[in-house]
């Protein structure tokens, strides 16, 4: 059986759809691409339908991954029956993830940066409004993270 993962940012075109292109190559790079499904997903619908950031794509691309066919859809209540893992990229979408989750939910909703492993940040910086350096540090955690992740999904099917 599949484990399902989505990624929550507010408009996923920076944070979120990064975390998705990231996480793909690790578990291609892992041979576990046939065991996990990913997606990502915005708490906010003000970009639905549109490709990520172009910064987002050129930082991505300097560094491996591909975000050029990814495109922005918001989160909605289906998504808690089809994800074993939904991951906030800050406490702002958590939050806006909690008011929406059922109650019959009973996957992991929490913070994507409670897997990193090498960085204290507990959130991913929104890059939206900054400079490029803000780009590099996002890769740079949600590689972190995506390691982090990666060793609790394969001890999970180890068990």
């Amino acid at each position: 059986m599949n484990t399902k993962v989505l990624f929550v940012c507010l408009g996923n075109i920076c944070r979120s759809p990064t975390a998705e292109g990231i996480f793909r190559k690790v578990i291609t790079d892992a041979g576990m691409h046939d065991h996990i499904v990913i997606d990502s997903a915005g708490t906010g619908g003000w970009h639905i339908g549109k490709a990520p950031d172009a910064r987002a794509i050129s930082a991505a691309k300097n560094r491996g991954y591909n975000l050029s066919s990814l495109r922005a859809r918001q989160v909605c209540i289906a998504d808690f029956d089809e994800f074993d893992f939904i991951l906030a990229m800050d406490h702002a979408n958590l939050s806006d993830l909690k008011v929406m989750v059922p109650h019959h939910y009973q996957g992991h909703l929490g913070l994507f940066l409670d897997f990193a492993q090498n960085f204290q940040h507990r959130e991913v910086p929104d890059p939206y409004y900054g400079e490029a350096a803000g780009f590099d540090l996002v890769l740079d955690l949600i590689e972190d993270a995506s390691a982090g992740l990666l060793h609790q999904l394969q001890q999970r099917r180890r068990a």
